[in-house]
């Protein structure tokens, strides 16, 4: 199920930036002190502190969203509130969620653990639909 974001939004403008692989419309979505809060389960050692700042997070939101013509960043529910689904090829490679407190993104949630992911991947039938991410 698609879920439209509430003020057309933050995460439509992170999605469309990081999919054309715009660093300028990237960083203007995002506040100048945002932290990005990453759950690898210890799969990247770079990423088991918070990534801060504007530069830092637009660099590993470039990463994640762009560079890749299977690339494919949906606007899905997660935990009952808008986010954003990555999926290369069908398989879920990202899940973000943002608290909805303005303008600009301030605080990211990236779910990289594929332990947690695999629940989005697209091929099951309704996956996405009502996800809830956390332990599982």
């Amino acid at each position: 199920m698609s879920v439209r974001p509430d003020n057309d939004d933050a995460l439509v403008q992170l999605a469309e930036a990081g999919r054309w692989g715009d660093a300028v419309a990237l960083r203007s979505v995002l506040a100048p002190d945002v932290v990005a809060i990453c759950d690898s389960d210890g799969l990247i050692p770079m990423l088991a502190e918070p990534v801060y700042g504007v530069d830092d997070v637009s660099a590993l939101l470039a990463a994640l969203l762009g560079g890749r013509p299977d690339t494919e960043p949906a606007i899905e529910a997660v935990n009952g509130r808008p986010g954003l689904v990555v999926r290369r090829a069908g398989k879920a490679v990202a899940v973000l969620a943002a608290p909805a407190d303005g303008a600009r993104i301030g605080t990211l949630w990236i779910v990289l653990n594929p332990a947690k992911l695999h629940r989005w991947d697209r091929q099951r039938p309704g996956v996405g639909e009502a996800g809830r991410l956390g332990p599982g």
